[in-house]
């Protein structure tokens, strides 16, 4: 595409691409957005490499001239995104792309591959962390599709609300805790009885005295000797309710509800109140939401596979569109609904009454609405299918803000950093300014998603246009 953009005179055009996505994954109201900041640097790094790189997939005589023009090609570009942490719904534009074509043609497949991973994690992530109280470790290293899945999805568990990961590198990357606790293996490694059981549990104790420590106790029998080496160990090393930072065991097998309270029990019986009980085994948040259910005594969940592979929904469905050339609107028309996408140079304002959001608006940049908006004057927002449905916002009853801020500058970084932590907490005060009915898992309450007046004239007068060219076309 870029070589027919390039010898026809077309990679000077200003093209606007949107990343979109049309349908939350699992019946979500939403989705977390992350991964903008990666795709800023990926931008910003386009370029280089030199002729001989390109040759390697491009060769011959005929792209010579391409595979010059290639190797000295930069972003020169704009773009607009959401924060990572926000909260996004379909069709709002998360990523904004503005420069020449050919430059931003070519940042489809890279972002989109950055985009769709992260935003699955994420999503997934904030389901299984709001299906309780109690934190949620990220432990899916193991599960996820490769090394920089498990770095970038770590990361991306963590903003939409995991407490932690087990991913050092991605503890080391972004300064956030990393945990993790002892395997099976090493009580094996101590001999395959119930005293080796205890050896381990003691030297385990012994060469980490001053950290958490977390003992498994599933390996032989959870009852009858782990949780009670458990304890026999703590009381050997001096360890009881005053420890810090924390003790605690784990549970990795079995009827998590059933054992959970028995653990409890014993422990408590024996002075141990302190005791935290932490859970693995295939958790996701429907399990976790019914382990709570039962009363379980569990103070807090790993989570491995099913966030880092978002296993429910592994393939997030984002899209890369054009949507404006030069001064033009444009769009793809399709026979699937959901497929129709919104024309355009967008910007989506979120408004609140009384701290609560209310609705999503997306505008074409400088149309009445926004100007409307801007200035707080009176607004009436009509449901986009059903002209029936419509609310006015009185002047002076709501505030908004616009959920995409300029992140590159004419190919300049122009971004506010913002610490892992900073992003988590911003994920956290967006959630909880949404309804509770909204945030639920299940049947979520439907939130007011809506396009400006003029958008919505914009589109259908496009559709109009081709549906009467593809009518006469069709009839010759």
């Amino acid at each position: 595409m870029g070589k027919s953009f390039y010898e026809n005179g077309m990679k000077d055009k200003r093209a606007v691409f949107n990343f979109i996505y049309r349908k939350a994954p699992e019946n979500n109201n939403w989705a977390v957005v992350c991964g903008t900041d990666d795709v800023v640097e990926m931008i910003c790094n386009l370029g280089n490499e030199d002729e001989s790189f390109f040759e390697k997939f491009l060769p011959g005589e005929d792209y010579a001239e391409f595979r010059s023009y290639l190797s000295k090609l930069h972003f020169s570009g704009n773009v607009w995104a959401m924060r990572e942490g926000e909260i996004a719904f379909p069709n709002e534009p998360i990523i904004i792309i503005e420069g020449p074509i050919i430059e931003a043609q070519l940042l489809e497949t890279p972002l989109l591959c950055i985009m769709n991973h992260q935003m699955a994690v994420a999503t997934k992530a904030s389901r299984v962390c709001r299906a309780t109280n109690r934190p949620v470790s990220e432990f899916g290293s193991r599960r996820a599709h490769g090394p920089w899945a498990a770095i970038y999805g770590a990361k991306a568990a963590i903003i939409a609300g995991c407490a932690n990961t087990s991913n050092i590198l991605t503890g080391a990357k972004y300064s956030v805790p990393s945990t993790g606790t002892m395997a099976h293996s090493y009580i094996t490694s101590f001999g395959c009885s119930v005293e080796g059981e205890h050896n381990a549990f003691d030297t385990y104790c012994k060469t980490h005295k001053g950290e958490p420590l977390i003992l498994l106790i599933d390996t032989y029998d959870t009852l009858k000797c782990g949780i009670r080496n458990a304890i026999r160990t703590f009381k050997e090393n001096g360890i009881d309710d005053s420890y810090k930072p924390l003790y605690g065991i784990r549970l990795d097998s079995g009827d998590l509800a059933y054992l959970s309270q028995k653990c409890r029990e014993i422990l408590d019986n024996n002075g141990l109140t302190e005791c935290k009980i932490f859970a693995t085994n295939g958790l996701d948040e429907y399990l976790i939401a019914d382990l709570e259910r039962q009363g379980a005594k569990i103070d807090s969940y790993g989570v491995g596979d099913a966030i880092a592979t978002s296993k429910d929904a592994p393939c997030f469905g984002g899209v890369y569109k054009l949507v404006q050339l030069d001064d033009m609107p444009v769009l793809k028309r399709s026979e699937d609904k959901i497929k129709l996408i919104n024309p355009g140079f967008q910007i989506t304002y979120r408004l609140q009454e009384n701290g609560i959001n209310d609705l999503d608006m997306t505008c074409l940049r400088g149309d009445a609405t926004e100007q409307a908006i801007l200035a707080g004057e009176s607004l009436l927002a009509v449901d986009e299918f059903d002209r029936y449905k419509r609310k006015i916002f009185e002047k002076g009853s709501y505030t908004a803000r616009a959920l995409q801020s300029q992140v590159i500058k004419d190919g300049k970084d122009i971004r506010n950093e913002y610490s892992l932590t900073e992003k988590k907490e911003y994920y956290n005060t967006v959630l909880h300014q949404f309804d509770p009915s909204e945030r639920r898992l299940l049947n979520p309450h439907y939130y007011k998603v809506d396009i400006s007046s003029e958008l919505y004239d914009t589109k259908n007068q496009i559709i109009e246009r081709l549906n009467a060219q593809i009518k006469e076309f069709y009839n010759r």
